[in-house]
């Protein structure tokens, strides 16, 4: 495959652009979780990397449809195999987003029930919404999609698919060993499922810069002590993990090599720890 590109961003240009794309994505979150059926770890509520953004993928319900946020394009495009809409994206509240599109599945015979409530549809704008910082969420989107992507398919035991959480507007992708917490119902895979969580984000409240993350539950004792690649440290204040700032990974000279190699390491540590009970430890 071909080695992806990381486009620096800048923490304070991309913001306001961030967190519209953000709130919008989580109106099209919201209608994910009314019209598909649950998923273990809520993978029916998952937003997919597209070519030009995200995608619900077909969503079935009465009339089958896809969603999708063009980062490129700057819209929100609603297709069934007949029809094409598209509202264009400038910074206008989530309100209004969400009320265009309620008007256009009820349209195509979508039930108006299954629209999400008022938590999805904030009220205010976002002044400094650039199309062309769009452009650079996406490529750098696709960028660690690619490289998450290459470093899922090495791996034998389950992992999630590569999505992204509307929520906190996060791209992840879940490894699950296969064994049980101790102590939890087996049927709650929420508390029961071992698993690490290898994410990026493009900033939020406790890091205000783009950045990747790696977690781990339930948190070996011995995870945190392992030697990390320079640039790499482990976080353990608002949450514990590995993190790595994204625009000190554009400024090394391998970008996607680098990630492969934390990844990996994080990944065996995991393999050889969390499956281990502390009382044998």
């Amino acid at each position: 495959m071909a080695t992806p590109g990381f486009p620096p961003l800048d923490p304070d240009a991309i913001k306001a652009t961030r967190d519209a794309l953000h709130t919008y994505a989580r109106v099209l979150g919201g209608w994910l979780k009314n019209t598909r059926r649950r998923r273990k770890h809520w993978w029916h509520a998952s937003l997919r990397p597209s070519l030009r953004g995200l995608t619900t993928g077909m969503v079935r319900a009465g009339c089958d449809f896809e969603l999708e946020l063009d980062f490129i394009a700057s819209q929100l495009r609603v297709r069934t195999t007949e029809q094409h809409f598209a509202e264009d994206l400038t910074g206008q509240p989530a309100a209004s987003v969400a009320a265009w599109l309620d008007e256009t599945l009820v349209a195509i015979d979508v039930d108006s029930s299954l629209a999400p409530g008022d938590g999805v549809r904030g009220g205010e704008g976002f002044d400094g919404y650039s199309d062309a910082q769009g452009i650079r969420l996406q490529e750098a989107l696709a960028s660690v999609a690619a490289a998450l992507e290459d470093f899922r398919a090495g791996i034998r035991e389950e992992t999630s698919p590569i999505q992204v959480w509307a929520h906190h507007f996060d791209l992840s992708m879940l490894w699950l060993p296969g064994p049980k917490v101790p102590g939890q119902d087996p049927a709650d895979e929420e508390n029961a499922d071992q698993q690490m969580n290898f994410g990026f984000v493009f900033g939020d409240a406790g890091i205000a810069e783009p950045y990747f993350y790696v977690t781990a539950y339930p948190l070996p004792d011995a995870l945190p002590q392992i030697e990390l690649p320079a640039g790499t440290t482990w976080r353990s204040d608002d949450f514990s993990g590995a993190v790595l700032l994204y625009n000190d990974l554009v400024a090394m000279n391998d970008p996607f090599a680098y990630l492969q190699e934390l990844w990996s390491i994080l990944l065996a540590a995991g393999q050889t720890r969390l499956a281990i009970d502390k009382s044998e430890g």
